[in-house]
């Protein structure tokens, strides 16, 4: 399913038009790529939830400016400080031809039946949350999926091990050893094997010494 918006083109530009604009309950925004820049605005209720939806984030926009159409990927936004206003916002349109780069999350299933957390009792760890991939706008997905349900204690899944969607590779800063998600015992359970192990030993050692005396 398509993610539509609209906008309207920014008549007046400047710092003062961008801080009239958002006591209108505006939004100051900007398309840019395979052409000119166009300077635009948006309703800053539509955008703010818009944003809260994480495909929004990875997903090719279709954008409706008066009447006209076209592709275009959310490139970055600038919230305020301390109110929860959408300062500004960043459009790049999309070649049909060209790969996309983009960062996608991921999704992670079935940890609750990996064999390290259910018999190991590990905990598992998120080592990236999102990965950087390259693609063309028609193969871009919103999410990828992580299944974790073979992880044993103390593995981890690699980027190596990662089930793309046809089309997409991963950014060429990634390395297919680098780990996505691992699982370990939590550090309260070893802190608490240790000491049960120094304390059979302690025993145990308490014990031998005894035996001579107890001869005797």
């Amino acid at each position: 399913m398509s993610i539509e918006i609209s906008a309207t083109k920014r008549q007046v530009q400047g710092t003062g038009a961008s801080r009239r604009l958002r006591k209108a309950n505006r939004v100051p925004a900007v398309v840019y790529g395979s052409g000119d820049a166009v300077m635009i605005e948006l309703d800053h209720n539509t955008i703010y939830f818009a944003l809260k939806n994480e495909a929004f984030h990875a997903s090719v926009l279709s954008l409706e400016v008066e009447g006209k159409k076209e592709s275009v990927l959310l490139r970055d936004f600038q919230m305020h400080p301390f109110r929860q206003q959408v300062q500004h916002v960043d459009f790049q349109r999309v070649d049909a031809k060209k790969k996309v780069h983009m960062k996608v999350p991921l999704h992670f299933v079935n940890a609750e039946i990996a064999p390290g957390v259910k018999q190991g009792g590990g905990i598992i760890t998120h080592v990236l949350n999102e990965l950087d991939i390259a693609c063309l706008a028609k193969d871009l997905p919103t999410a990828i999926e992580i299944d974790l349900a073979g992880l044993e204690l103390g593995h981890s899944i690699h980027i190596s091990d990662v089930k793309l969607p046809k089309g997409v590779e991963v950014a060429t800063h990634h390395h297919a050893a680098d780990a996505v998600a691992t699982v370990t015992v939590p550090r309260g359970h070893v802190e608490a094997a240790a000491e049960a192990a120094a304390a059979a030993d302690a025993s145990a050692a308490s014990t031998a010494a005894a035996a001579p005396a107890a001869k005797k």
